[in-house]
Order: structure tokens, then C-alpha cells, then sequence
């Protein structure tokens, strides 16, 4: 058994585990699993760069995971930077500013390498079942990209698109420097149409309709479901390999663009750090379900993470 630590840093959140991982058991404990919404991506898709005060807020949350990963005794480290860090021209100062802290330089994975890490994070427990059909398609719904992923034990194509609730939100839903509240219609329909666009990218990589059962990952699809079950506070267990119908994904993205601020922030299960941006995730995650034809979406609280901890092992 290997004693490792993950890190994910993707657009809007960045997230610790520190697991036991046992190969020769395909099973994975953990330790401490932890998330911060720190909006690295903050200005990235307008700018170009990663904003100083953006920069700032992560690099905290790194020290803090840094004095967790000691204590904690972990082996082995991985950080993996995604969307916002690609496309950002100053990632050189994000990747010394970690390097300093955590000790290792965070790979700033391709599109692709994140969505087989993904895959791998979200399928290794579904393998098994014999209730799930094949093949799987993961859906991870980041920050700043999409990612899906189609394969049966293994990967058979996989694509990246720039397509994520904070992405979707600054593009459209931002009026004199502050989300719309509560959007106006012609803002929602922008958000679709830039939607099916992405949508059209990921279906010339990915045969979309091809998939049996849909993998839905990541904070837009865990809080949706969290919506669905009425759960009175976050609850992963109860979220883990649910099973939301395209029925309620409608409902439930049909009420938060129409809600404000206050109403969405009032939902018990919603992160304040997704208040803002949870309305386009929705829509993103409704337009997928559409596309692929699918009649619910089984979640998956594993993902990226423990990709990234099953490959240090």
C-alpha cells in the first residue's frame, strides 16, 4: 500500500486527497479529502493571464495543503494544473510559486491527459457493475473545459473542449462587472448556442450518441444532484452514484436562471463559490444529457482526483 497526495487545480476550485492506495486490491482510502474554491481563473478567458489577486488566494491554500500532506506522512505528490493554467500567458509564476511550496512542479496537463485521468478516477469502481451499461461516457464539467471521455475498460476517444460554468459565465452573463441577476433570456439563449458550438467540437472526437451510460463529474453535477435528493447540507456520501433524470436536470437548471443571488446562495447544498456560476454549469450539464440522448446521469464524486492518486500508485 502507497501513501499518496493528489492535487487538482483546475479554473475555479482547487482540491486535496491524500489516499492509501492498494493496487493489488483496486482499492483507494482516504485521508483527507478537501476542497477550496479559490477562482484561479479569475479574468483568464478576457486577459489572457492569471490575475495577481487569483495567484494569490491559491498559492495560500497550497501552503495549507503542504502542512497536510506532511503531517499526513504521503509518499508521493502529483499536482495537476488544468484549463485556466493553459491558457494563461504568466503560468511560469504559478508553477514557481508551487514548486516553492509543495516541492514539485505542477504538470500542466493536456486537454486529453485530463480527460484519461478523469476517466480513470470515475470508472474504477463502476467497472465492476453489472447494473451499468457499456461503454461509459465521463463528463467532467470544470471551470474553463469540458471534458469527455468514451471507453468500456479502456479509453477510446476522449476530447477537450472550452466549455465550463465560469467560462460560460464571464462570456455571457456578466453586465457591468457583475453576474445578471437573474439572467436575462437572451443571455441564457447566448450560453446555449455557445454550448451547442462546443458541443459540435466535442461530437467530431467523441461519437457522443455511442454512449450506454452517462458518468456526470465535478462540482455543477454533484450540487445538482445534491438540488435533486433535497439534501438539507452537502452530503458526498448520499451524492456518490446517485441517479439524477434528465426530467429534474431540466427542472432544477430551468429554476436557478431564473432565481437571484440570494435564492441560489439559500439553497443548502450550494458552495457560496458556486452561486454565481451554477446557472451555466446546469446548462451545460442539461445540453449534454440533450446531445447524448441520455435519461438520467449516474454521478460520481470520484474523479480527476483519484485518477491523479491511481496513477502515482
Amino acid at each position: 500500500m502507497t501513501r499518496v497526495a493528489a492535487i487538482d487545480c483546475g479554473t475555479n476550485s482547487i482540491r486535496l486527497l491524500v489516499a492509501d492506495v492498494d493496487p493489488a486490491t483496486g482499492r483507494l482510502t482516504d485521508l483527507d479529502r478537501r476542497m477550496e474554491i479559490v477562482r484561479l481563473g479569475q479574468g483568464v478567458d478576457r486577459t489572457g493571464r492569471l490575475a495577481p489577486e487569483a495567484l494569490e488566494r491559491t498559492l495560500a491554500v497550497c501552503r495549507e495543503y503542504a502542512a497536510a500532506i506532511e503531517e499526513l506522512g504521503a509518499e508521493k505528490v502529483r499536482f495537476v494544473a488544468t484549463s485556466a493554467t493553459r491558457d494563461a500567458e504568466n503560468s511560469d509564476t504559478f508553477v514557481r510559486g508551487v514548486r516553492d511550496i509543495l516541492g514539485v512542479v505542477p504538470e500542466v496537463v493536456s486537454g486529453d491527459q485530463e480527460a484519461q485521468l478523469s476517466f480513470d478516477g470515475a470508472t474504477k469502481e463502476l467497472a465492476g457493475s453489472d447494473r451499468l451499461e457499456r461503454p461509459f461516457l465521463v463528463v467532467d464539467i470544470g471551470g474553463g473545459s469540458t471534458e469527455f471521455v468514451l471507453g468500456d475498460d479502456t479509453v477510446r476517444a476522449a476530447r477537450s473542449v472550452d466549455m465550463g460554468c465560469v467560462r460560460m459565465t464571464e462570456r455571457h452573463l456578466v453586465v457591468d462587472g457583475a453576474v445578471s441577476d437573474p439572467p436575462a433570456p437572451d443571455r441564457i439563449d447566448a450560453v446555449r448556442a455557445d454550448i451547442a458550438a462546443a458541443l459540435d467540437l466535442a461530437g467530431e472526437t467523441v461519437p457522443l450518441a455511442d454512449a450506454a451510460t452517462l458518468v456526470g463529474l465535478a462540482g455543477t453535477v454533484t450540487t445538482v444532484a445534491a438540488i435533486a435528493l433535497g439534501l438539507p447540507e452537502y452530503d458526498s456520501e448520499a451524492i456518490h452514484h446517485s441517479r439524477v433524470s434528465l426530467e429534474r436536470v431540466r427542472e432544477i437548471t430551468t429554476r436557478l436562471c431564473a432565481s437571484t443571488h440570494e435564492e441560489r446562495a439559500a439553497i443548502p447544498a450550494m458552495h457560496p463559490g458556486r452561486v454565481d456560476v451554477i446557472a451555466s454549469g446546469a446548462l451545460v450539464l442539461l445540453a449534454v444529457m440533450e446531445r447524448v440522448g441520455a435519461r438520467e446521469v449516474v454521478v460520481s464524486e470520484h474523479d480527476i482526483l483519484d485518477g491523479i492518486a491511481w496513477s502515482l500508485a
